[in-house]
């Protein structure tokens, strides 16, 4: 194991000299020159869609994961078999079976017409509410008894109490893990790139196809995942700050 740490620097080190050599074309992301300056642009306009994409979803997905927890939480058995049941048949489908079923499937199913955006968005925000829902699920159940009773004491309606004094409390624990799945989205809005959308991957899936350097391009889609989420975390964290979220009450 030691003997293999210290070997990390030297395959660091010939990587970087192969690099230098001529076989590389870094030239096709020159921003000093007008056709790198082209294909970085090209690149980057993809950025848009990307960010579009997952902040739509999540939205989305945000509110039906809510919608879905809320039964789970119910002492009656059918609604709790209804969150239950939505929550692993969701789960259990691929993000990407799921983002091809509904372009190509439901169009067909529902007899309805739908652009490459929204079925991205719809097949990303039911992905992803499964998870919002057993997240809002834990959230809510880690509030202490006695707030519902407190609740209940100043005659609360069940809806006023999950907007005053429930939820309020849940979203400052589960801030962190809804900050995740936001990266999550990010990441995964690359898979939507399967139906023609153009975003970061599909752009650089297609400058690849004109340039033939898929080593350089990809390099630029990974530094601009890495910017992005990077930019994104650092937010998320900058409000967990500001609420005091995961600090014990």
């Amino acid at each position: 194991m030691v003997l293999q740490m210290r070997l990390l620097p030297v395959l660091a080190t010939a990587l970087l000299l192969t690099g230098c050599s001529g076989d590389w074309g870094w030239y096709v992301v020159d921003p000093t020159s007008p056709a790198g300056q082209r294909n970085l642009m090209f690149l980057i306009d993809g950025l848009y869609y990307t960010i579009a994409l997952s902040v739509t979803a999540i939205l989305i997905s945000v509110v039906v994961g809510l919608l879905i927890a809320l039964p789970g939480l119910a002492r009656a058995r059918p609604p709790r078999i209804i969150n239950r049941v939505y929550v692993e048949l969701v789960r259990a489908v691929p993000i990407l079976v799921l983002i091809l079923w509904v372009y190509y499937g439901l169009p067909q199913v529902a007899d309805i017409a739908i652009s490459m955006f929204w079925a991205g968005v719809l097949a990303l925000a039911i992905s992803d509410s499964a998870f919002q829902a057993e997240i809002f699920r834990a959230g809510i159940q880690s509030i202490d008894r006695g707030q519902h009773e407190a609740a209940h004491s100043i005659s609360l309606s069940y809806v006023d109490k999950m907007r005053f004094v429930i939820l309020p409390q849940a979203i400052k624990r589960i801030l962190p893990a809804l900050g995740n799945q936001l990266v999550y989205m990010l990441k995964m809005s690359s898979l939507v790139s399967v139906i023609g959308m153009q975003e970061l991957t599909r752009r650089a899936n297609e400058l690849v196809v004109t340039e033939y350097r898929p080593l350089e391009i990809y390099t630029v889609l990974v530094l601009e995942y890495l910017a992005l989420i990077l930019l994104v975390s650092a937010g998320v964290r900058w409000v967990e700050r500001r609420m005091g979220a995961g600090e014990a009450r």
